[in-house]
This record gives C-alpha cells, sequence and structure tokens, in this order.
C-alpha cells in the first residue's frame, strides 16, 4: 500500500475555496515592504491566483549575496494577507524558520530543493511540524533522485501532515542545456504514477531559468495533468536582487496566464488519452537521452580515429566487435530485450561509429 494515499486534496486546505489549478506567483525574494505589497496588490487584481509566495531566507551557492530579509519580510506578509485575499506561502530551511513563519501567520510552507537532499534536515523539520495544521509543498531534490524525493514527503506524511503537494523545479544537470534545471519529466509522472493522490505543482521559474520559456514549460506541466503551477512574479524584474531573468511583471503573468490552455482531465469520465500522454511524454525524454548518448558515443569514436592514426592502427578490430557483440548482448538479454532487435541496434551503431573514424582519418590525411 502507498503511504501517501490517504492526502486532504488542494480544494479542502482552507475553509476558503482555492482556485484550480493552483497558481501560486509572487517575487522570488521579499526585498521591500513597497516591493512586496505593489507585487501582492497587482497580482491580486488579476483574479486568477491563490496563494502569493516569496523567499524569506534565500539559500544561495555563494557568500556574500543577498540572503534574504528575514523575520522584517514575515511581518510585510502580514499586511499583504491584511489587503489582499491571498494565502501566503514561504519556503522553511531549518526549525527557527518554522517558528518564524508560524509566529507571523504563513499559511503554507515549502521546503527547497537544497533542503529535501539532507534527510536529517527533512526530519527536524518535520517533527517540528508534528501536530501542525499546515500545508507542506516539497521540491524535489537538486539531483534526479525519485526515492528521496518521496522520501521527504513521507516525513511529513509520517508526523500527521496530510496537506501534502510536491513541487517540481527540475534537476541539476552537468554541461550545456536549454533550461535552468532539466525538466526530466519522466520522473514527476512517475512519482505521479506512484503516488495518484499526491498534487504536484510545477514550477516554470526554476525549470527555465528564463523568461522566454515560461509558457513552454508551464504548457508542457499542465499538458501532462499536474495540479497548478508556481510563477515567480516582481513589479520591476529588471532590478530584482534575485533570479531576475525568470521573473516577469504581474501583467505579462496575465498574459502569460491568459495564454495558457487548460485542458480537461477526461472526456465522458475515460482517462485513457491522459495517461497516454504521460507514457508518450517518457518516451520523450528518454529518446533525448537516447540521442545525447549516442552524440556522446560519436564524439568519442572520433577521437579513437584520431588516436588510431596517429598510431598507426587500424579501424576494424574483429576481436573487440566482437566482445562488444557479447558482452552488449548478453546486458540487452538480461533486462529483457529481445536478441533480434539487439543485434540489428548494434550494428547499426557499430557501423555509423566505422564511418565516423574512417571520416576523421581522411580528413587528417588531408591536412597533411
Amino acid at each position: 500500500m502507498n503511504s501517501l494515499d490517504i492526502l486532504i486534496p488542494i480544494e479542502n486546505w482552507f475553509s476558503s475555496t482555492l482556485k484550480l489549478p493552483l497558481v501560486i506567483a509572487g517575487p522570488c525574494s521579499a526585498e521591500s515592504k513597497e516591493q512586496l505589497l505593489s507585487t501582492a496588490i497587482e497580482l491580486n487584481a488579476l483574479d486568477k491566483i491563490s496563494v502569493f509566495r516569496c523567499g524569506i531566507w534565500k539559500p544561495r551557492t555563494r557568500p556574500n549575496c543577498f540572503e534574504g530579509v528575514g523575520e522584517d519580510g514575515l511581518k510585510w506578509l502580514q499586511e499583504v494577507k491584511e489587503k489582499t485575499n491571498f494565502k501566503v506561502a514561504v519556503e522553511v530551511a531549518n526549525t527557527s524558520h518554522v517558528e518564524m513563519a508560524l509566529k507571523y501567520r504563513v499559511d503554507i510552507l515549502w521546503i527547497g530543493a537544497r533542503t529535501t537532499v539532507n534527510p536529517f534536515s527533512v526530519n527536524e523539520i518535520a517533527v517540528a511540524l508534528k501536530g501542525v495544521d499546515i500545508p507542506v509543498m516539497v521540491k524535489n531534490p537538486v539531483n534526479p533522485d525519485l526515492q528521496l524525493w518521496i522520501g521527504a514527503l513521507e516525513r511529513f506524511y509520517d508526523v500527521g501532515i496530510n496537506k501534502l503537494a510536491a513541487i517540481h523545479r527540475g534537476f541539476n544537470t552537468y554541461g550545456k542545456k536549454v533550461y535552468k534545471n532539466a525538466p526530466l519529466w519522466e520522473i514527476p509522472i512517475e512519482l505521479k504514477l506512484k503516488c495518484p493522490n499526491l498534487p504536484i505543482i510545477i514550477d516554470p521559474s526554476h525549470l527555465s531559468g528564463s523568461r522566454d520559456l515560461l509558457f513552454e514549460v508551464a504548457q508542457k506541466g499542465l499538458d501532462l495533468n499536474m495540479s497548478g503551477l508556481i510563477i515567480e512574479s516582481h513589479n520591476n524584474p529588471e532590478k530584482a536582487l534575485s533570479d531576475a531573468k525568470q521573473q516577469i511583471t504581474p501583467y505579462d503573468l496575465a498574459v502569460l496566464l491568459g495564454k495558457l490552455k487548460f485542458r480537461r482531465e477526461s472526456i465522458n469520465g475515460a482517462d485513457t488519452n491522459n495517461e497516454l500522454e504521460q507514457y508518450r511524454s517518457i518516451i520523450d525524454d528518454l529518446d533525448d537521452q537516447i540521442l545525447n548518448a549516442l552524440t556522446k558515443r560519436m564524439q568519442i569514436c572520433e577521437q579513437i580515429g584520431e588516436y588510431k592514426y596517429n598510431n598507426d592502427i587500424t579501424i576494424f578490430q574483429l576481436k573487440r566487435w566482437n566482445k562488444i557483440i557479447e558482452s552488449r548482448v548478453n546486458k540487452g538479454l538480461s533486462l529483457g530485450l529481445e536478441r533480434g532487435f539487439l543485434q540489428t541496434l548494434l550494428e547499426l551503431v557499430h557501423e555509423e561509429s566505422i564511418q565516423v573514424q574512417i571520416n576523421k582519418m581522411n580528413e587528417l590525411t588531408k591536412k597533411k
């Protein structure tokens, strides 16, 4: 039995109804009272947002950067609640954050990616919340580790928190990339399949790292039947003290929300198409990984071609080929793949690898 089976739906988190799909918005960081209230009032006028978010304490990679305003920001948030219809949400990373957030009547807490990665920190925060009736949202860990993500959620569930949601903010990967944090959609989809009652909120701001990619990422999340969006919005993004490139004005957020297509979960009660789309999305991401791996393999083959040229070594080596076929086929068979498919695939890859080496040798010969 799944340990996250009995959860309270988002629409029942509070006595007042939250708009669904849930849209959470607000600046990356509380910077000043004027900035926070101005942004909140502009967002409130949109009438499409239920929760106002902002960072009070900012975990930064390097020291001597803006690390948040602390308790002052919580005082400003009280004014936000008084002047708008918003519930407010902040990130907490330790027990002192929890105590202060509860003192200032914060409505929703979220656990950041850097905290989720540490079970000791998560457990301390969970224990501090035992007996407290408050929703908790848990961001995925920095690295792609589904079990670590589920484990963090379970720690809160085990102390009685049954108003839970996950936030997908993407994963750190090495090398050149389009997104600030790789979406790796197969991971939140697998979380959704394992924990069907768990709401998953998409964080397009941290996934994309760029306001130009927000629509693409947000629409993808909605198409995959995720439960809502958390988007960073600032009254003057260009002058934001943190993550300026991924924040948008309340006006631009209204335009973005107007362009998004909020699809139905089913037609006449059938959810077959939605499930099929989830599987297809997994395949799309896996195909991307295969193509990236093949590209790296051919780059290595090119280097091998240059090495063989410089050391007068023949390109085709039968013993090496036989070893590849035997080891790869046996590995594939152990994973449940068919022998014929493996043979055909490996032969195609090997043919291309040989051609890449030939091309490299020809290129070096012409340079002589």
